[in-house]
């Protein structure tokens, strides 16, 4: 199947309501907004953007359609870049002119572009260590200087970053003792925390405490990881003194400890995405819709509280309801903790192609050769179809990156299935390959 045209397009968003302290902030609350040609689009998507109490926007590229429809709204809209764009924009300060006048000039300053995120957990992926690790930050720099060049005020405020996992470090327990990765903290890191130092821009993180709990689940207790844990449950830093009641705030300090280790301690943290699976594989127990509604829910209402950490504490600077002005739910879904030997990552039910299209497109731009089976020629080509070549790039990325917290969502369009999609000569890899 072919896309959907403009006049029945889907804009898949993802909604962040946003809770901004003086160094930390943290980017949740994900959902789909779908957009047809009725003449009321715009209007409801911007209803559809209050009502889940958004503070900021996240688009994982610069999609026309869904930057027009949030001009007027004064939303902060954070944009990737992706990988596969950052060796050109580093290696070219006419590349990044052009990148920004085609993308993002037209849009500004109706639309509020916050943040250019340059890339998605670029430095979990080895397979691009030779042509764009090292590219990351002059991309960054060579897009920071477009933006300053562009004429009008609307660009000239954006903030640069790029998204990192918490992979980037080599040690994050205790979080005091939080460190780089030996490969990148010269060569890379060092010199990204001194460009967001010097623009005050955020280190984005992807925190996912599932993947540290699932990791050392005899030494780390569910509630803990749920934001749920008794008093007898908390930790105390021998190395900080500091007491954590919650494995996400080890984790983000334990990045704060290693920014700090290479000088930059007092670098803004900033949570780009975190959650918990609702589905998993044998050797995912505990990933179930009840665990991760029960984390979603107390991460809004802590963030409610107090938006910082042990060693990032801050006043809140707005007040923005999380749970999206709900001021209830019905009862949690019952504990399921069943799992199968085998899991893949596919196409849930039908939804809007557009949309579809646009997570095929950015699931095939990580990684190497993460949908070359799905080219003409390829052994996963046929069917030839936008549902089933959104299965397989869907298991494809999971497959590839679910070790370093990548997840089987795509914005809500995936969901884990334990029954093979495989057929004839293609061959999805599984969760144990």
């Amino acid at each position: 199947m072919a896309p959907s045209s403009s006049c029945h397009a889907a804009a898949t968003l993802v909604l962040a309501a946003a809770i901004i302290a003086c160094h930390f902030s943290v980017l949740v609350v994900a959902t789909d907004v779908k957009r047809h040609c009725h003449g009321d689009h715009e209007s409801r998507s911007v209803q559809l953007l209050r009502a889940a109490g958004a503070g900021a926007v996240k688009i994982y590229d610069a999609n026309a359609d869904i930057l027009r429809a949030l001009a007027g709204t004064g939303i902060p809209v954070s944009i990737m870049v992706p990988n596969s764009a950052i060796p050109s924009l580093a290696s070219s300060r006419a590349a990044a002119e052009d990148w920004v006048a085609t993308n993002l000039a037209p849009h500004t300053p109706a639309t509020r572009v916050a943040h250019l995120l340059v890339g998605n957990e670029v430095l979990s992926n080895r397979a691009i260590a030779g042509s764009t690790w090292r590219a990351v930050v002059p991309a960054m720099a060579n897009l920071h200087r477009a933006l300053r060049r562009a004429p009008g005020r609307g660009l000239r405020t954006v903030k640069l970053g790029t998204t990192l996992s918490m992979d980037a470090l080599s040690a994050s327990y205790p979080p005091s003792a939080g460190a780089f990765r030996d490969d990148i903290a010269e060569d890379v890191i060092r010199q990204l925390l001194r460009f967001l130092n010097a623009t005050r821009s955020y280190y984005f993180v992807d925190a996912y405490p599932y993947f540290a709990w699932a990791g050392n689940r005899e030494a780390i207790s569910l509630d803990y990881a749920l934001f749920q844990g008794a008093a007898s449950s908390r930790y105390v830093d021998a190395g900080n003194g500091l007491t954590y009641t919650n494995l996400l705030d080890q984790m983000l300090d334990a990045v704060v400890a290693a920014m700090g280790r290479l000088g930059y301690g007092d670098v803004k943290l900033a949570v780009s995405e975190t959650g918990w699976p609702s589905g998993g594989d044998a050797g995912e127990t505990g990933a179930n819709v009840r665990n991760a509604a029960t984390y979603n829910r107390n991460l809004a209402a802590r963030m409610s509280k107090n938006p910082g950490t042990p060693a990032r504490l801050g006043p809140r600077v707005y007040d923005v309801d999380l749970t999206g002005r709900r001021s209830s739910y019905p009862p949690l879904p019952p504990a399921d903790n069943t799992d199968s030997a085998a899991a893949w990552c596919v196409l849930g039910k039908a939804v809007n192609e557009t949309a579809v299209a646009a997570a095929v497109a950015y699931a095939c731009q990580q990684g190497s050769g993460t949908c070359a089976a799905i080219q003409p020629g390829g052994a996963c080509h046929e069917p030839d179809t936008l549902d089933a070549h959104a299965s397989y790039a869907f298991n494809a990325y999971w497959q590839q990156f679910r070790s370093a917290g990548g997840t089987c969502f795509f914005n809500g369009l995936a969901k884990t299935t334990t029954k093979d999609p495989s057929h004839g000569s293609c061959k999805f890899a599984s969760s144990l390959d």
